[in-house]
């Protein structure tokens, strides 16, 4: 009796292990390959990302696998064209756009300008004047350049920059910069003329341009005689013969004068200033006008348009402890500093 029991019991368990056993089993994700698909997807993001940003680079200097691109440079004292890789041309601008003892993260700033600077004129431009060349050492046309300055300080913010370039909403920005701001920057269309749409990375700030300036560019007085004026509105296209005033008849949000009133006639205060000497003119930031008899006196602030990056207030920054990038995100509005090249 207990034995036929015993053999029900066995039957029955063997039947219930059959059944369950039968049972398809639900397969778990497998963790490592749901990583693995995590990983693949971040890196196709990261190619993607790294070829966005390749094209930055102009086609015609352009290397393969981020390499440093080399550029052809006309050396205008030498009278010849010399091939460079990229870095030792920055090195040569940095060096002829500031002081090779200045602060060195004032130094890094003006190094990703530099940068920015010639990828852009290189890809609007195609290539410098000089046939042949990418760019020149022509101040006239793109940025100054001096081997001789390059020192230790200038090789290191370079080197510490390296391949770094300022974009706006994945573009190069135009990397504009002056010397002193005379305490407030200019918008690009009060500062330079600019007529397209004003860039939406450049904003009228307060400028903390150092005390340490010499005291001509915060300062200024010019002297024109009648004749240098009348000469000055020919070149900007305007005609006057005589005139007993000059007024200032519209100011941008940098209080810089936008136009100037001549006589009967009306003239863009940046045209202007090219017109009859920049390095006279400091800037379009004018305090103040006076004509007596031949002579025209003009007072102003500040040396240079006032737009984008002041040398001499990156110089006070950098001094007071501000890194290189918040130098330039205090003088470009929603900027991202990018890494082009290893």
């Amino acid at each position: 009796m207990y034995r036929g029991k015993i053999i029900s019991l066995i039957l029955v368990i063997t039947l219930v292990m059959s059944v369950f056993g039968c049972r398809k089993v639900e397969k778990r994700p497998d963790i490592d390959e749901d990583q693995g698909a995590k990983s693949q997807e971040k890196q196709g993001e990261n190619q993607e990302s790294e070829k966005d940003l390749s094209a930055l680079i102009p086609e015609q200097i352009r290397e393969d696998g981020g390499k440093e691109p080399s550029i052809k440079v006309y050396i205008v004292e030498e009278k010849k064209i010399k091939e460079m890789k990229f870095e030792e041309y920055v090195m040569g601008v940095l060096a002829g756009e500031m002081e090779n003892d200045w602060p060195e993260e004032a130094l890094m700033a003006q190094a990703v300008l530099a940068r920015t600077f010639v990828l852009k004129f290189i890809t609007e431009k195609g290539g410098s004047k000089h046939e042949g060349a990418h760019v020149s050492t022509d101040i006239e046309e793109a940025q100054a350049w001096n081997a001789e300055k390059i020192n230790d300080r200038i090789k290191q913010a370079v080197e510490k920059t390296r391949g770094q370039v300022a974009i706006h909403k994945g573009k190069l920005i135009n990397a504009w910069f002056h010397s002193h701001a005379g305490g407030k920057t200019a918008t690009a269309k009060e500062g330079l003329g600019f007529e397209e749409d004003e860039p939406p990375y450049i904003k009228a700030v307060e400028s903390p341009d150092s005390k340490e300036a010499p005291k001509e560019h915060a300062n200024w007085t010019a002297v024109f005689t009648k004749d240098e004026v009348i000469a000055a509105l020919k070149e900007t296209g305007q005609t006057v013969s005589e005139f007993d005033k000059i007024e200032i008849i519209e100011k941008g949000p940098s209080n810089r004068a936008l136009k100037l009133k001549i006589s009967d006639t009306t003239v863009h205060a940046p045209s202007f200033r090219i017109a009859i000497g920049s390095k006279k003119m400091k800037s379009a930031k004018i305090e103040n006008i006076s004509v007596d008899n031949n002579k025209v006196t003009i007072n102003g602030m500040g040396y240079g348009h006032g737009v984008g990056l002041s040398q001499w207030g990156a110089y006070h920054l950098a001094n007071n402890g501000e890194k290189s990038m918040q130098i330039l995100e205090h003088y470009f509005k929603d900027i991202e500093i990018v890494n082009l090249w290893d």
